[in-house]
């Protein structure tokens, strides 16, 4: 099969294998990590969980990189990527002891928020960084492939860390702190795996002086207008449709996330270990439709187009998520968990390559960041209009219906601009 030749040829590509390598142990980690979290904070027995107390929980933890993520994204243009992943990950093992230490000591839950959320801060500049990174170790033949491969096996990678989350727990009599201890070695390895390569290897190619604190902070102001303004010529107009188009993708997984957290957590189970195990088996489904969508994007994209593949997902999602969804029945929820894995992470794969392909590459790491920002926003939203929406045991009929209509809006909305900007090139 094609496919299965040019993954071989791109997995021959030494440089690429070891950025590879790095993306997956830190996005296990990431998954090892926020499983704990979640256990700590959702299925705790002694915790009574609300929609609105998850809400909190992640606007505590991503809300503030909103402010932060541009920032990132201009150092990330002025530091070696290399650097970065070296000491991001070695930064974020040693935060992780400290959440650790902070889950079996009586400590205000501030304080353990305060942990977690210096861990999410550099977890800014690592995927930043690594989606930055990618076209300097991958040829532009090969970069939509590169797009399915890299990204959605750390996405892999990432369920499968919370998979082996579940199994240390269980081992570990559901100790939580044990679990993030896990995340940390991780951490720690991905670190150790960056020193494989060069230190000028990714990039980015300019070396400026450093400012003072001040002139830096006015620098990156001018960076960033910069960088919306190389965002907004009219032959990257596909770019910003696509990063407007996955951003309300975005939010409707948000959604639905929480929803599904209270269904596992009230309405499908009796106890909290078996709301985690139920949780876990639809992020398993999920991750399955991620490996889907790494193999199906490719020919998909290659066939329609970037774009008329986001096209096709956001419709797919329109039609089945409410198909599904509406019975609140744990067969069909499971169902649509591996169907949301598979439209979300195909358009994904689709909006990366398009934002790639049209942007400089002194321009990458700041238009990664500030999509990734976009992304927390779009969550944080979400889970808030979640909260207000969702009743005690989780199941709103409304909030089904709500993400369909966005994601129909988005379908038709995107497949005008298509046919519009097929006619001006």
């Amino acid at each position: 099969m094609p496919v299965v030749r040019d993954l071989r040829v791109l997995l021959r590509l030494r440089n690429f294998r070891r950025l590879l390598y790095v993306r997956l142990l830190s996005q296990g980690a990431d998954g090892v990590y926020q499983v704990a979290l979640a256990a700590y904070v959702v299925f705790s027995p002694e915790k009574q969980t609300s929609a609105s107390a998850i809400a909190s929980a992640m606007a505590v933890l991503l809300l503030p990189y909103s402010v932060v993520g541009p920032f990132a994204g201009v150092l990330l243009d002025r530091w070696r990527r290399r650097q970065v992943f070296v000491y991001g990950n070695g930064l974020r093992a040693l935060l992780a002891v400290a959440t650790a230490v902070l889950m079996i000591s009586r400590v205000p839950d501030w304080l353990f928020y305060v942990s977690a959320l210096c861990v999410t801060a550099v977890n800014r500049f690592v995927l930043a960084g690594l989606s930055a990174a990618l076209p300097r170790v991958v040829d532009t033949e090969r970069l939509v492939l590169a797009n399915s491969l890299s990204p959605t096996a750390g996405t892999l990678a990432a369920t499968a860390g919370g998979g082996l989350a579940f199994l240390v727990r269980l081992v570990a009599s559901g100790s939580d702190a044990a679990v993030v201890l896990l995340g940390a070695f991780l951490y720690l390895c991905a670190s150790l795996a960056s020193l494989s390569m060069a230190p000028g290897l990714l990039g980015p190619d300019r070396q400026p002086a450093r400012p003072h604190l001040t002139t830096a902070l006015a620098d990156t102001a001018r960076d960033l207008l910069a960088a919306v303004r190389h965002l907004a010529a009219p032959r990257r107009r596909e770019a910003a449709w696509a990063l407007v188009a996955m951003t309300l993708m975005r939010f409707c997984y948000g959604a639905l996330l929480v929803l599904l957290l209270m269904l596992c957590r009230y309405a499908l189970t009796v106890g909290t270990e078996e709301g985690l195990r139920l949780l876990g088996l639809a992020l398993a489904l999920s991750g399955a439709g991620f490996f889907t969508a790494a193999a199906v994007t490719p020919w998909a994209a290659g066939r329609l187009g970037p774009g008329r593949w986001i096209v096709v997902c956001s419709g797919a999602a329109a039609v089945l998520e409410p198909a599904l969804g509406l019975a609140f029945a744990t067969g069909p929820l499971l169902i649509a968990a591996f169907v949301l894995g598979l439209t979300t992470q195909g358009a994904k794969i689709a909006t990366d390559t398009i934002v790639q392909a049209s942007v400089d590459d002194g321009f990458r790491g700041r238009i990664f960041s500030v999509y990734d920002v976009l992304f927390n926003v779009a969550f944080v939203s979400a889970a808030g209009v979640a909260a207000l929406m969702l009743p005690p045991d989780g199941r709103s009929v409304m909030l089904v219906v709500l993400v369909a209509l966005i994601y129909g809006g988005v379908a038709v909305s995107l497949a005008r601009f298509q046919r519009q900007w097929g006619r001006q090139r």
